[in-house]
């Protein structure tokens, strides 16, 4: 039977934005500075952790010797330094978003990154308005793959898990939303085409895949 979707919850990075091609390559040139090449299990490894998380992961992976703190903050520098040049909204983005508001649908930003961060990326494409309700990597005590993250949007949303539509573009967002209980479909893009999704309601190509309009009503 079809499910009865009351809310969408969107991961962001990857997912929303191509912002996972900027991460790459800052993490490629991050790496290079200190004479190491990334791997693709690095990579895999990393996405859809909250910051802090990911970089731990790079240092037990790459056996570097700085900090957390001192990796994010030259990591930033890089990844701002990309932006302009490379950030672009996902295909079908707006147009999901257009049809979710004339249906009336509440929509919700659940994302690893901080709000900072996040408020930045929105606001490039003037989308904060459009999103009433986000939560970040400050609003949760665990990161995914744990499901904490989408049993608040959930409790905030006021609806059942199962009624929540959440699209995700990596194995750990979307072993997140799943562990939780949501309607997870997974939308993959070049990078994370390779990811475990076997957890996942269905696989879309974009955002605007039938299989993500068709459960909109």
């Amino acid at each position: 039977m079809k499910p009865v979707i009351r809310a969408v919850v969107f991961d962001m990075d990857g997912l929303m934005f191509n912002t996972e091609e900027v991460f790459n390559r800052s993490g490629t040139e991050l790496l290079r500075r200190r004479g190491k090449v990334p791997t693709p299990i690095l990579f895999h490894s990393m996405m859809g952790r909250r910051a802090e998380e990911a970089f731990q992961v790079m240092i037990d992976q790459m056996e570097l010797t700085e900090s957390i703190a001192e990796l994010q903050t030259e990591s930033e520098e890089i990844f701002d330094s990309l932006l302009d040049d490379i950030l672009a909204p996902m295909p079908g983005l707006l147009n999901l978003l257009d049809v979710l508001e004339q249906r009336q649908l509440p929509k919700m930003v659940a994302t690893s990154s901080h709000r900072k961060y996040l408020t930045d990326i929105l606001g490039r494409f003037d989308l904060l308005h459009r999103f009433p309700k986000t939560l970040t990597a400050e609003d949760v005590t665990h990161g995914k793959p744990h499901p904490e993250i989408y049993l608040t949007a959930a409790a905030q949303l006021e609806i059942s898990p199962s009624e929540m539509l959440v699209l995700e573009d990596s194995e750990n967002g979307t072993k997140s939303a799943a562990a939780a209980g949501a309607h997870i479909i997974s939308v993959p893009h070049e990078i994370s085409a390779h990811h475990d999704f076997s957890s996942a309601k269905a696989i879309a190509k974009s955002l605007d895949d039938p299989v993500i309009h068709e459960l909109l009503g």
